[in-house]
């Protein structure tokens, strides 16, 4: 007796790597989300394989080779001490994604936690903490950057503190305004009935459910910090030579920019795109995690 056996359906439905309906599926839709993304990782691959990827020392001077034009074997030209634009530009994105993901954590974390202490309790700390926030919001952000830096001292370090006291009344706000509605949900006053304290309920409930807005909030904020911390650096307040930063070279390329305009181009292109592709990318993620957005999907 013969006993057939049934083939296997290869037509048959698979379930997709990434669920069209999921986070990363709507950005893969979005063309903005995925020309933000390409180029935040093009910046971020550069940043960790620079020393594969630069054919030079960013910081070797060459006096022989100083002020060439772009060429095959410097493609975006030399300094005016002869060191490869190229290579210091490579290195760059390691110092300008240093800057805007410190400033990020930093800020983030500090602001996060003074809004949603804020929204927490409310009354007499709520209105002292967000009295603070409006004074520093007084002042504009990039002005304040440069008192702080030129107080604490020209340097790398102290600009990232700077840029980050300036971005911490954004985080405070949006975290506010999440811990405001938050704290009125039937699980935060089960937290509180059951003896919890109020660190603990801030920190396992108030702060995780606002993680949706503050993540959308730091890709925005990010793009807007390496475009203060380079100011600071243009204006010699912060990272010092011979640190291959973008701003800081755009700064020394000025007065060469009637014959070798290559010099400060090059470095200022590339504070535009990152500027751009991060803040893009914020602006699709934004779309994708508001739920009326993605209901319209």
């Amino acid at each position: 007796m013969l006993w057939s056996i049934p083939k296997s359906d290869t037509k048959a439905a698979r379930k997709p790597l990434i669920p069209p309906t999921s986070i990363p599926g709507l950005l893969l839709r979005n063309p903005t989300a995925v020309i933000g993304g390409a180029i935040i990782l093009l910046m971020a691959l550069m940043a960790i394989f620079a020393p594969l990827i630069a054919p030079y020392d960013p910081v070797q001077i060459d006096l022989r080779s100083r002020l060439q034009a772009p060429s095959w074997a410097h493609f975006f030209g030399t300094d005016n001490v002869g060191r490869d634009i190229f290579s210091r530009i490579v290195y760059g994105a390691r110092v300008s994604l240093l800057i805007g993901l410190a400033v990020i954590g930093l800020a983030g974390t500090v602001g996060s936690l003074l809004g949603a202490t804020a929204g927490y309790f409310g009354g007499k700390l709520d209105n002292f903490i967000m009295r603070c926030m409006d004074v520093i919001l007084s002042f504009p952000s990039l002005v304040l950057a440069m008192a702080l830096a030129a107080a604490l001292g020209p340097s790398l370090r102290n600009a990232i503190l700077a840029v980050a006291v300036v971005q911490i009344p954004k985080f405070a706000r949006m975290a506010r305004g999440e811990a405001l509605a938050i704290r009125e949900k039937i699980f935060v006053k089960a937290a509180k009935v059951s003896g919890f304290r109020a660190p603990w309920i801030i920190i396992h409930h108030i702060l995780p459910n606002c993680m949706g807005s503050l993540m959308v909030l730091a890709t925005l904020t990010i793009g807007d910090t390496i475009l203060v911390a380079a100011s600071l650096s243009f204006i010699g307040l912060g990272a010092q030579p011979p640190t291959p930063e973008w701003g800081a070279m755009v700064s020394s390329g000025r007065d060469f920019i009637p014959e070798q305009w290559w010099y400060p181009t090059f470095p200022g292109l590339f504070i535009v795109f990152t500027v751009i592709g991060f803040n893009i990318f914020g602006d699709a993620l934004r779309d994708v995690l508001d739920p009326r957005v993605r209901g319209q999907r």
